[in-house]
């Protein structure tokens, strides 16, 4: 079950809700969004009926909700939503091109990165300091010294920034910089990590886990959710299957399947569902044609000696192609390019 609040209603109207579920020995998660505050409920929801929910201060509805995901569940949030970060949007009316290095490096390699993303029509810059590896011996990322230079970049190009988040005891240090905080395929059922951002007040990026299934996918979401953070977009960046030629299956069924579950906008991930460079643009094509809401893309001036993932990074020459697919493709599915932002200068922990 979900309360809807109504738009001019209090906190304390939240509160009084919650605290009636709570009183008769239910569980209340408040989400407060720009515009709508929702409650999540859950316990013997049949008991609730005494509780009169409709009739108290602020409530707009009450809605009985039959999966398990309630809160990013289509069942509630009819339309599809939009979700911005710094000011980008990320919904079912544009196509948002995040691009940058796997892998922050240096802070040539970097500006130079964000530089070709950006050319390329990218909105947003993509950037990992901290990479958890399946190896313990390969390049770990450059930690905080890392969003230091994502937060210089920034502001010299105005992308904002993407970053992986993966302990839950960084959260904070992280959200500092990122502008959007990133949950990769590894950390997808990491619980304690998704309830930790979902109270860091920022947009997070939800990677599929290599084995989920969608709707352990939209359970993931939840835990976020219910933190009270609905700015969640979803990332399909490919799932593990018997197949070796790629390396990873790339489930292009899954955006349209989420987006009919989720009012959460899907993107895919060509780059680590192919794994290789040629199969960047191809895959890129299928996303924006299928409907995704956006795509993420490695980038790197330097392939051959990039520290992580360098066979699938794009070129200049690349970008080029890329940039020409996502100006023509996107009018053909009934949206629009997002505009890269102007550099607007910021008093990030890196500059103050």
């Amino acid at each position: 079950m979900v309360v809807v609040m109504a738009a001019d209603a209090t906190d304390e109207d939240a509160d009084n809700v919650a605290g009636l579920v709570r009183a008769a020995g239910g569980e209340a998660f408040v989400s407060r969004g720009v515009s709508r505050t929702i409650i999540g409920l859950s316990g013997d929801i049949d008991h609730f009926a005494t509780l009169n929910l409709p009739a108290q201060p602020g409530v707009c509805d009450v809605v009985r909700i039959s999966v398990p995901y309630k809160l990013v569940s289509r069942e509630h949030h009819r339309e599809r939503s939009v979700i911005r970060v710094a000011g980008v949007p990320i919904g079912p009316d544009t196509l948002t091109v995040i691009a940058g290095p796997c892998a922050v490096e240096t802070p040539e390699q970097t500006l130079r990165s964000a530089l070709m993303a950006k050319a390329a029509g990218a909105s947003l810059l993509r950037g990992g300091a901290y990479k958890p590896r399946s190896s313990p011996y390969a390049f770990q990322g450059l930690g905080e010294k890392g969003l230091r230079i994502l937060a210089d970049v920034r502001d010299e190009t105005g992308l904002p920034i993407v970053t992986e988040v993966v302990d839950p005891a960084d959260v904070d240090l992280v959200a500092a910089y990122a502008d959007m905080l990133q949950v990769g395929t590894r950390n997808m059922q990491n619980f304690p990590l998704l309830q930790a951002v979902g109270g860091a007040g920022k947009p997070v990026m939800l990677k599929r886990g290599m084995s989920a299934t969608v709707e352990e996918w939209l359970m993931a979401a939840e835990y976020i959710a219910q933190r009270g953070n609905l700015d969640i977009v979803l990332c399909e960046r490919g799932i593990r299957t018997f197949e070796k030629a790629t390396r990873n299956t790339l489930d292009i069924s899954a955006v349209p399947v989420a987006q009919r579950l989720s009012h959460l906008p899907v993107i895919v991930d060509p780059s680590h569902s192919g794994g290789r460079r040629d199969l960047v643009l191809p895959l890129s094509r299928a996303a924006i044609a299928v409907g995704a809401d956006g795509i993420i893309v490695d980038v790197h001036p330097h392939p051959e000696t990039a520290l992580c993932d360098g066979p699938q990074a794009l070129i200049e020459s690349d970008l080029r192609e890329l940039a020409s697919v996502a100006l023509h493709l996107s009018p053909l599915v009934g949206r629009t390019l997002t505009p890269a932002p102007a550099p607007v200068p910021s008093m990030s922990p890196a500059l103050a």
